[in-house]
């Protein structure tokens, strides 16, 4: 399981060490700038969600998505 996603797991724990946390809009972006093939929202809400490194620690209810607010989950580093 780990090997399909392991570059993007390794990618997402540098970026949230460098900025200590973020929402999952902006790791989305952050991965999909980084790698040419980039990952969708599941891929990312799976890796996140299922991965004991990444910790959801809260909430952005002011998000923008497309026109329409959006609740989206805030992550950092466990153990941060």
């Amino acid at each position: 399981m780990m090997g399909r996603t392991l570059r993007l797991r390794t990618e997402i724990e540098a970026y949230l060490s460098n900025v200590g946390e973020a929402n999952t809009t902006d790791i989305l972006d952050h991965v999909n700038q980084r790698f040419r093939w980039g990952a969708t929202m599941n891929q990312l809400g799976n890796v996140l969600a299922r991965d004991r490194r990444f910790v959801k620690v809260g909430f952005d209810e002011g998000t923008d998505i497309g026109g329409f607010r959006m609740r989206v989950c805030v992550w950092s580093i466990a153990g941060a």
